[in-house]
């Protein structure tokens, strides 16, 4: 009883937890219904098009938000750090310049990828789908690029101000539209270009939204007049560049060996097998959905942290969060550990046989799940390369062995491969962030003596 109510003082007691979970709550709740709403279109989708249709979905989607990554500079974290750093400073001048260059980098990149994927929709079509007809809806769905041209900045001024709930209520209103058209196609007979549109359509309530939200509020931060401001009130270019890189050659190490497993399946196997992976994928999606708003909140308070060097304060916000993801994570990988082939066969008894795929893929992702925070803790510690240099050798190794195996030993062995690439990665990633703030601890206390 004794550690209970210690336990229960700590956690009571803790204000920088409680506005972290309390941010997370808006997100959460939003992602619950975004998650029902999620299983009730995927379950439709899957009973409409069968695996090898929902395979050809997952290439679609897939294809776009890669070819979106690979000239992304993801402006949410350098908006996060700079912006974030200057409004805790009261440098209004130097985060409206940090806003105007990041929106202008990502709206460029935007428009370059959407070409690009126009380029490549033949080629992703005959290759990946082994239908070359299928390229017009590799380019429909690719104008979410559109949709989303500032996004990630929108959404890093939305995460420093503090506006979860708001970002909570369009993602959950995005969800909700793609479901309904998902339903509507289901009872109407119709096919795979009645699904593209409504994952489509949600997708442009999401960017749009977010865009129109997120600047909106810059506005009331810094005035109408921030994008007038001089980008003289700049941090050093260099040090913006180097970031900007950093984390854009770090997201396309991650997404060329993690996050687009549906393409690499889609390259050396089939549709079916692609279907198979896309339904786990999406069950384990039940893993990561506290956790994903939990990022989101976590990064700009461990961000403040590090600028204020409050060690003690930056300690326990990691471990607090850690126990929370663990708790989770564990339940409810032991929820489909017992129930993962019945929640299969609800979108039909022929994705059964993707259940030992789906817990080979369970150990890496509920590994990362639990320790979210990794790559956010480098970032704020000054170090975006170093989460890039061992994503980028791991990722190597898994690369080479995919190309020499998975065509062999098939769908298992890839599911294997990416478990491992999460648990060496992410686990050499959390050492040298512990050693790093270790090191600036005993320089801030060196200072102040």
């Amino acid at each position: 009883m004794h550690f209970l109510d210690q336990f229960k003082q700590q956690w009571s007691g803790d204000s920088l937890i409680q506005k972290v979970v309390k941010n997370s709550g808006y997100l959460l709740s939003s992602n619950i219904g975004s998650m029902g709403l999620s299983i009730i279109q995927s379950v439709f989708a899957a009973r409409l098009l069968g695996v090898v249709g929902i395979g050809v979905i997952g290439t679609v989607t897939v294809f776009a938000s890669t070819i979106n990554r690979l000239l992304s500079f993801r402006m949410n974290e350098l908006v996060v750090k700079y912006y974030g750093e200057s409004l805790t400073n009261h440098q209004t001048q130097r985060a409206a310049a940090v806003i105007k260059v990041a929106a202008t980098a990502e709206g460029t990149s935007a428009i370059l990828s959407f070409i690009i994927l126009v380029l490549l929709a033949p080629f992703a079509a005959s290759r990946l789908t082994d239908d070359a007809s299928l390229a017009p809806y590799f380019i429909l769905y690719g104008t979410i690029i559109l949709a989303n041209l500032t996004y990630e900045s929108a959404t890093g001024i939305l995460q420093v101000n503090g506006k979860f709930k708001g970002i909570a209520i369009i993602n959950l209103v995005s969800d909700i539209f793609s479901a309904l058209i998902v339903g509507w196609a289901f009872l109407a007979h119709r096919g795979l270009l009645e699904v593209i549109i409504a994952y489509l359509i949600g997708k442009f309530i999401q960017g749009i939204g977010t865009i129109i939200y997120g600047f909106g509020d810059l506005s009331h931060t810094l005035g109408k007049d921030w994008w007038k401001t001089s980008l003289n009130f700049l941090p050093p270019f260099k040090e913006l560049v180097k970031f900007a890189y950093s984390t854009n050659i770090s997201s396309t190490v991650i997404m060329l060996v993690r996050d687009n497993e549906v393409l690499w399946i889609a390259y050396f196997l089939t549709p079916l097998q692609v279907g198979y992976a896309k339904t786990a994928l999406a069950l384990i999606n039940l893993v990561q959905v506290p956790i994903t708003p939990l990022i989101s909140t976590t990064y700009p308070e461990i961000n403040n942290a590090v600028s204020e060097k409050k060690w003690g304060r930056l300690r326990s916000l990691l471990k607090k969060v850690t126990v929370i993801s663990a708790a989770w994570t564990i339940g409810t990988g032991l929820g489909l550990l017992l129930f993962g082939k019945w929640l299969l066969s609800i979108y039909g008894t022929d994705f059964v046989p993707a259940y030992p795929t789906m817990l080979i893929f369970l150990i890496g992702l509920g590994f990362a799940n639990i320790f979210f925070w990794n790559r956010p803790l480098l970032l704020s510690l000054g170090l975006p390369m170093v989460p890039y240099r061992w994503s980028l050798w791991c990722g190597i190794g898994k690369v080479i062995l995919t190309i020499l195996l998975v065509p062999k030993l098939g769908l298992n062995f890839e599911a294997f491969l990416l478990s491992a690439f999460f648990i060496v990665s992410v686990g050499l990633i959390i050492l040298r962030g512990y050693s790093e703030i270790h090191k600036q601890e005993l320089a801030s206390a060196n200072t102040i003596q």
